[in-house]
Formats: C-alpha cells, structure tokens, sequence
C-alpha cells in the first residue's frame, strides 16, 4: 500500500489504520509521518485513531543528557519485549536552533530492543518550547491505536521549562547519575514535579550512593513527594549497560500504573492530557493567524505613535473579532 499523499482523502488514512492496527509496521511508520507532516492529513491520522486509543501505559523517561536515558530505555523494553509484551519508542531529539535538523541517532543507542522486536521511531523536537514536539501526543496516539503497550517517550532531558513529558505521559521516570548536580539546583530544574519514579543510573560509579541520599533527601523535604497518584516516588538503583537493576524498574512502572487505576488517578491523568494537546493545537493555530496577519498588508502595526503592546491588543481584536 501506497501512503496517501497530503490531501489525498481520508479512505486513505483509514486503510493505513486498518493496516496498522492489524500488526503492519511499514502501515504504523507511514501514519507517524503524516502525523509529523501536520495539516489536513495529520487530523485525518487522528481522527482514525481516537477510537482506538486508551489501551496503552505511556511511560515518560527524562533527565540530563549523559544520565543513561537511552540505554534504559533500550534495557527496559528489551525485558518487556522479551517477556512477550509489544513495547513502542517515540524517541524525541532535540533540534537545532538554526536548521531544525535533528540527529535522531536512538536507533543506533537502542540496538538490542531493536532486535528483540521493539518498534522504535525518532522524531525531531522542530524547536517546541517543551523540548517535546508539537506531534508528539499524535504520534503516541497512533502508536496506542496500533497496540503497543507500554509507549515509552524518551525526552530530550530536563531543565526549568523541559517538562513538557508529564502531559505526554502516564507515568514520568526521571533518571539521574553520580555527579548529577547540586539537588537545590534539581529542585529548581522541576524534578520533583516530574517524577513519579526515580533511577539513579550508573549505579557502579563512585558518588551512586550519594545521588540516591541527595533524592532522598529531596523528597523528605518535599511536599510534592505525596502529590496525587503517586505517593513518594520510589528510587531505584541501575545499571543499564549491564542490565542491573532493569527488572526492579520494569516492577516500578508496572506498580505505578497499578496505584493510578487504584484511585482513578489515570483518567485524571489522561484528561489532563487532553486539554493540554487542545491547548497545544490552540496555541500552534493562534500563532499561524498571527504570523499570517503580521505579514498581511494593512495589518502591520507599524504605527509610530502605539506601543508594541497596544499594536499587539489591536491586531488581536481583529483576530478574534
């Protein structure tokens, strides 16, 4: 099958769905790209999806670039693919400021999950505030329609405005390593926010056990440790290239996702999911109308006597009506 081209119909799209959710990865990969092409197609690709969706446990994994995250993420959906589970990588790269171009190298970091079965997708972050693409939760929706359980989205890493991940996910993994930093400066960075399960990776390198009593230190202190749906993130000890400590994290997530059905603390989760994807869109649309407007003859507020700000309110009244 051919993929539809943008614009070709939505019998098109429907037929890739189909194929997709009857185990056709070339069908899944085709559908990920329209969802990251945008426009028409992509709200074809959803449309197809949305009632397909809600099946799978969508695991955030983050931190600093260097804590690991890769190699956990390729030893944790190994064990789960081996354990005859059908997991999913939405692995998201950071872009360049200057051409939007992406390395996108996860396939090469994540080998073994490769092998074992792990269907595996790159996609570049095109410069989204969050450090997570705007066609992220469109391309997690295509993944759960298509049956793969967990989807874990890898993340660029985490600073002051790169949390973006918890409104991509159900459960937020955060991984730390020796040397990981001052925890105040954590603190600041919103990791306590984030995390509904720690990892300090690395776990055979000097200053391990330090990373783990700084977190636990952290936490103690921390009001957010008992924030709704979690309880006091639990921290664990690995070591990815090794192995170590894989299978007491695969326990974790699966024991989160527990204690969020517990409590119907998962469709809370999931709704607030939503509004952030509408609001996303939102924003996304609104500034198009605005760069469309500022480049429209007539509109431009070019009049000496205003401010930026009063151009600003003018060219929105006459967006908004």
């Amino acid at each position: 099958m051919e993929a539809p081209e943008p614009g070709a119909g939505s019998s098109a799209v429907a037929e890739l769905a189909d194929a997709s959710r009857s185990g056709d990865r070339r069908a899944t990969a085709r559908l990920l790209s329209l969802v990251e092409r945008g426009g028409d197609p992509a709200d074809e690709v959803a449309s197809a999806a949305h009632a397909h969706v809600g099946g799978a446990h969508v695991v955030g994994i983050t931190g600093a670039p260097g804590s690991g995250k890769s190699t956990i993420t390729n030893s944790l959906t190994t064990l789960l693919a081996e354990a005859g589970r059908r997991p999913a990588v939405l692995a998201v790269d950071p872009s360049s400021p200057l051409t939007g171009g992406a390395i996108l190298g996860d396939r090469v970091r994540m080998s073994g999950a490769s092998e074992a079965g792990v269907f595996i997708r790159s996609m570049a972050t095109r410069g989204h505030a969050g450090g997570l693409a705007l066609a992220v939760p469109g391309a997690v929706r295509v993944l759960d329609a298509a049956g793969f359980d967990p989807v874990v989205v890898e993340t660029v890493g985490v600073g002051q405005v790169e949390v973006d991940v918890t409104d991509a996910a159900d459960t937020t993994v955060v991984v730390v390593a020796p040397g990981w930093g001052d925890a105040v400066q954590a603190n600041k960075a919103g990791l306590l926010e984030v995390a509904d399960l720690f990892v300090v990776n690395k776990a055979d390198r000097p200053g391990a056990t330090d990373a783990r009593r700084d977190l636990d230190l952290m936490l103690d202190l921390s009001t957010v440790a008992t924030r709704p749906g979690s309880g006091r993130p639990s921290i664990t000890m690995t070591t990815a290239t090794e192995g170590d400590g894989i299978g007491e994290l695969a326990a974790a997530v699966a024991g989160h996702l527990d204690l969020l059905c517990q409590g119907g603390e998962l469709d809370r989760r999931r709704e607030k999911r939503r509004i952030a994807e509408v609001r996303a869109h939102l924003e996304h649309l609104l500034a198009g109308a605005a760069d469309e407007a500022l480049a429209t003859e007539g509109l431009l507020p070019v009049q000496a006597s205003e401010s930026p700000m009063m151009a600003a309110r003018r060219l929105a009244r006459k967006l908004l009506g």
